[in-house]
């Protein structure tokens, strides 16, 4: 790269008439002109594909293609692991040039002795910069360590020093603080059951049937030791009773970046699949993104909103990921993968269910998954409007749980209206929260029981009592 120097021009070496500058570290004219840094225009940065925050390309240097491009090369880490190398003290007799027989017989013998002593270390220092490449890759990447193989063995009279112990500890450290890495594994990855369990019971209103099955399926899938399929899990109820909220509780818990971690894939059936005379591009695009995820996650989760407009071709498309699978290698760990399918198909049965049963006298809380599940399954197989009770994932039963969400009532949304005023930090008051709730619509007419929207516009309606 020519970097122009502003008030002097720079003749090509080799030119006629102009003298070419000399080059770095020949002895030219003497005393130059030094160059200020101020001088030197900052070369260009070109853009780096992706993006950073707040949706701005993020900026970087040029790739420099001398420098090798795969991270896992051990060339970036030679002139580093050259600085671990213990002093020559610590090194054993192994690792000493052999003296010379003495000063008065310096010449071809000595010089000899002393090359020989030289190539030994040099031997020996590269043998050592392989141990400490195989010890870092094996901490960084333990997937890529096979358990059976031992690393490279140490030259004789050559060890691991405790400074050198110490320096491979910072550097697994500094590394791992912008990769995903950790000496359990992914740390993408985090499993938080007791943060899963604190968030429904605290967090998720009116839905005591959801709250259990969800906790319960996702612990119990999540620490089988091989698991043969996939689990599913389905979502149904009028929207605003809380099946995003669900489940972005769950990769709020499961992952360390939440619905952003790239373990996590979220699919609208309106957003991403909008025409059905394009299904076959979207077969293939559906397929290939989750066989893309499971490949750079080895625990995932994908969420499908609006699960009843999904295309017949795409449901069949989720098949193969659904079916029982016997495990390629029983001692290797198996993969891990969650489905999420949300929709309000089933609904009204619902309603009408817990509406009933609210009239015999029986309290909100004594609804049981008996009450509902077999009406439920029965109603989302005869629903005409919908291909989701028609394909396969229901036929062949490769739905694990259909998990009902309950219409929420008016208590329920005072206690939304609570949570919305929290989150932003704002002061309320009981008017307040009633005056919210009474905002909503109820149905049905006569009773007016439930709210028919949920709790999905209370965050909005907190606008009108703020100062």
């Amino acid at each position: 790269m020519r970097v122009s120097v502003p008030g002097r021009r720079l003749a090509r070496p080799g030119s006629r008439g102009r003298r070419a500058l000399p080059a770095c570290g020949s002895r030219g004219n003497a005393n130059p002109r030094p160059i200020r840094a101020s001088e030197v225009p900052a070369p260009p940065r070109p853009p780096v594909a992706g993006k950073g925050r707040g949706g701005r390309a993020a900026e970087g240097p040029a790739a420099d293609p001398a420098m090798p491009r795969d991270p896992r090369s051990p060339l970036w880490l030679l002139l580093l692991l050259l600085l671990l190398l213990p002093p020559p003290g610590t090194w054993g007799d192994g690792g000493r040039a052999r003296p010379t027989e003495g000063a008065e017989e310096a010449g071809s013998a000595g010089s000899w002795s002393a090359f020989q002593g030289l190539r030994e270390q040099l031997r020996a220092a590269g043998a050592l910069c392989r141990r400490y490449w195989a010890l870092f890759s094996c901490r960084v990447w333990p997937e890529g360590c096979r358990q059976d193989e031992e690393p490279p063995a140490r030259p004789p009279g050559w060890s691991l020093p405790l400074l050198g112990q110490q320096y491979l500890d910072i550097l697994t450290t500094w590394y791992c603080s912008f990769q995903d890495c950790c000496d359990s594994g992914d740390c993408r990855i985090i499993n938080n059951f007791t943060g899963l369990e604190a968030d429904l019971r605290v967090r998720l209103h009116g839905q005591h049937l959801a709250r259990e099955l969800v906790l319960t399926a996702a612990r119990g899938y999540l620490e089988l030791p091989q698991p043969d399929k996939a689990l599913a899990l389905s979502f149904h109820g009028w929207s605003g009773t809380g099946k995003n909220f669900v489940a972005r509780m769950l990769a709020e818990n499961l992952y360390r970046d939440g619905l952003r971690s790239d373990c996590v894939k979220v699919f609208v059936a309106t957003l991403h699949f909008p025409h059905h005379k394009y299904v076959d591009l979207y077969q293939e695009q559906l397929a290939g993104q989750i066989r893309k995820t499971q490949e750079h996650c080895h625990q995932t989760l994908f969420i499908l909103d609006e699960a009843e407009k999904l295309h017949p071709g795409l449901l069949e498309a989720l098949r193969p990921h659904l079916e029982h699978q016997a495990p390629e290698n029983p001692k290797a760990k198996s993969p891990r993968t969650i489905f999420l399918f949300l929709s309000n198909l089933g609904g009204n049965i619902i309603n009408e269910v817990v509406l009933n049963l609210l009239k015999a006298g029986w309290s909100r809380e004594e609804i049981g998954m008996e009450h509902l599940e077999p009406q439920l399954q029965a109603g989302i197989v005869e629903a005409t409007d919908s291909g989701f009770g028609h394909s396969c994932l229901v036929k062949e039963n490769l739905i694990d749980f259909f998990i009902p969400f309950l219409p929420l009532e008016y208590r329920h949304v005072r206690l939304c209206a609570r949570d919305a005023f929290l989150s932003q930090e704002l002061l309320y008051t009981e008017e307040a929260l009633d005056e919210i709730a009474k905002m909503m619509v109820y149905v049905p007419k006569e009773e007016q029981l439930f709210s028919s929207q949920g709790c999905k516009s209370v965050s909005q309606r907190i606008n009108y009592f703020m100062p």
